[in-house]
């Protein structure tokens, strides 16, 4: 015999899924800006060495 009323699960899968998704996005922007600061790292280098051969 089957349960009558409301969906035994979906308000959980909505919560995770989206719980998920913040998680997945967090961990994008960390990445996006880690890249962006070695970037700048790398550039600040590379001046230096170029007046320090001058």
């Amino acid at each position: 015999m089957a349960k009558t009323g409301r969906d035994k699960n979906t308000k959980n899968k909505a919560k995770h899924s989206k719980l998920m998704a913040q998680k997945k996005n967090k961990k994008k922007e960390e990445e996006q800006l880690r890249k962006e600061k070695l970037k700048a790292i790398i550039t600040k280098a590379k001046e230096q060495h170029k007046g320090n051969k001058l």
